[in-house]
This record gives C-alpha cells, sequence and structure tokens, in this order.
C-alpha cells in the first residue's frame, strides 16, 4: 500500500464501510473502536454491537470504572488482525461488528440510569443484533438482562466473578452492584437452576440456588473440567454471560473495585473461554475495569481479550445454527 493509499484508508472507525474486514492500522493511532470497528448507530447491516456504559455509582468500594469502556477499546487494539488464536474461523471478516458507542445519560440522575440502559438495549435487541457491552461497574448487568429477558424469557446466565452478588436487597430503589443478582432472579429474568457462577471466593449466606463453581474448584480440577461441568449446566438455554474482571486474580487484574486474592489465572480463564464453544451465547458484558488503580492497563487488556472471547463464542454458535 503507497502512502497515498494509506492516507485514505485511516481512522477505520469512521471511514470503514464495511462492518466485516480486517484493521491494518497503527495500535497508537486513529480513534479507538473496539477491534478497530466502525462507529455507528445505525444497526441495518450489523449482526452484534459492542457497547460502553461508563456509570460507577453503584459501587461499594473503589470507583473508576466509568473509565472502563474507553480503557477497554483501547486496549483491544493491541490485539492482532489475524483470526483470534485456536477459534478456526476469521471473526472479523465473517461478521458484522459495529461498535454502537456509549449509552449517554445523566450522570446526575441516577435514579433514571436503569431505565436508559433497558432502553439502549431493547433498541439493539429490535435491530436484530446481539450486544456485547463493556463496563461499568456490575450494576449494570440487570438492566441488561431485563432488555434480555423480555426477548428470550427467563435466561441462563453464565457469570464470571469474585462474588455472587446475590446479597439480599429488598428496596426497588437501591441501585448496588452487589446485590443486582439478588434482583434479577427476584424479578425472573434469570433462572438459578439452569445457571452457574464460576470463579466465587467470597462467602454468601444464600446462593439463591446457582450452581456455583468456586476458584478452589477451578485450581483443583482445572480449566478444561471446569468448562465441561458448565456446559453441562447450561445445555442448549439461551444464555447470557457477565464477566466480572475480579473473578481473575489481583495479579492478573488489580485494576478492579473489590479485588480478591486467590482468583482464576488470566490462563485459566482463556482456556475456560475457548473450552466453551457451542454454548447458547446470546448477549454478554464485561465489567468492573477500573483503570486509575492499573497503570500498566493489564485488567483492561484482559478484559479485552474476554470480550473477543464473547464475540467467538457468539460467532459460534451462529455458525453451528446456520451451517457456517
Amino acid at each position: 500500500m503507497s502512502l497515498e493509499d494509506a492516507e485514505t484508508e485511516i481512522d477505520h472507525a469512521f471511514t470503514r464501510a464495511d462492518l466485516k474486514g480486517k484493521s491494518f492500522e497503527n495500535v497508537f493511532a486513529g480513534a479507538p473502536s473496539f477491534l478497530r470497528r466502525r462507529y455507528t448507530k445505525d444497526l441495518t447491516q450489523a449482526e452484534i454491537a459492542i457497547t460502553g456504559i461508563p456509570f460507577d455509582q453503584a459501587v461499594t468500594n473503589r470507583p473508576g470504572t466509568r473509565l472502563g469502556p474507553r480503557a477497554i477499546r483501547e486496549a483491544s487494539l493491541l490485539q492482532p488482525c489475524d483470526a483470534p488464536y485456536g477459534w478456526g474461523f476469521d471473526l472479523l471478516s465473517e461478521f458484522a461488528i459495529a461498535d454502537y458507542g456509549d449509552l449517554a445519560f445523566d450522570y446526575a440522575d441516577v435514579p433514571a440510569f436503569p431505565d436508559k440502559v433497558t432502553e439502549h438495549f431493547e433498541r439493539i435487541l429490535k435491530a436484530g443484533c446481539s450486544s456485547i457491552a463493556l463496563g461499568g461497574d456490575h450494576f449494570i448487568t440487570l438492566p441488561i438482562l431485563k432488555a434480555y429477558a423480555n426477548r428470550f424469557g427467563p435466561l441462563s446466565v453464565l457469570q464470571f466473578d469474585a462474588h455472587t452478588d446475590t446479597w439480599a436487597d429488598d428496596h426497588a430503589d437501591r441501585i448496588d452492584h452487589g446485590t443486582f443478582m439478588y434482583k434479577a432472579v427476584q424479578a425472573g429474568y434469570v433462572d438459578p437452576a439452569r445457571s452457574v457462577q464460576v470463579g466465587i471466593r467470597t462467602d454468601n449466606p444464600d446462593p439463591l440456588g446457582f450452581n456455583i463453581i468456586d476458584a478452589r474448584e477451578v485450581h483443583l480440577a482445572g480449566p478444561e473440567a471446569t468448562a465441561e461441568k458448565i456446559k453441562g449446566i447450561l445445555g442448549d438455554t439461551p444464555a447470557y454471560m457477565t464477566f466480572d474482571i475480579d473473578a481473575l486474580d489481583p495479579a492478573f487484574a488489580p485494576g478492579t473495585g473489590t479485588p480478591v486474592w486467590g482468583g482464576l489465572s488470566s490462563a485459566q480463564a482463556a482456556i475456560i473461554l475457548r473450552n466453551l464453544a457451542g454454548i447458547h451465547i446470546v448477549g454478554g458484558d464485561v465489567v468492573e475495569v477500573s483503570p486509575p488503580f492499573d497503570t500498566t492497563g493489564a485488567t483492561a487488556i484482559a478484559a479485552a481479550h474476554v470480550a473477543t472471547e464473547m464475540l467467538c463464542l457468539w460467532a459460534w454458535t451462529r455458525r453451528d445454527r446456520t451451517g457456517g
């Protein structure tokens, strides 16, 4: 490619005509959309939308996850344009992926926030797309699940986390990242018996019927056995995946609000996610990345890889069900 040609091809986040295809651009230049996908609010041609939810007003400890979507997008640029390793297909060339930008909301009107999130994802789903959300603290998953449950009915949930987030909370107006899953169950968005929480290493007296694979079990049984157990629980039911980055040990993801030692390694997480190919994933999110607590960027890098693996899991399902 000549210099003249290169100058007309830069900033694929804005200039890309097709939602499919690779982007060969300098990592350190241009607009940091997720994996250099095109920023667009027009989902007519899109199959799945990446969107950021920069909210961190439900945290119990260290804030900063409002900066997570921007950091994850930037970290995603470090991944090569080649097909994701080990999947056997070229995600970016085969599937129309759009960066839908971030949710716009009034940060001072917190009570209005949940409905704004639900409406945001209902628009995406109405357009015929799936979604991967970049958080934001973990509360954002509750209003997202509402939108998905309105479309699919009660969902299976695959939750990677240090915490179950099922602490009791019967105050309808409270917004708390530690009780969102309790509320999701109470509202009927989630079927705990067909759901599984992985990496748990904090006590909660009432797991609400969730299947739990704690961090100790992952370490002792290994990631391949863990993936097989997850697949056995989920079966073929429509599943939403939520990955709290504190599922990883602080050695691998220090930039998070509530770090807990003894977590998964990034290598274990990578093997589990790859071996989950075949689950019926309909959407997902990566949450709790707080860049101010990680000057290396390692936490955002891990989150960008998790989001890419989610895309691959979704794409695997699409290929399998359409004979691709």
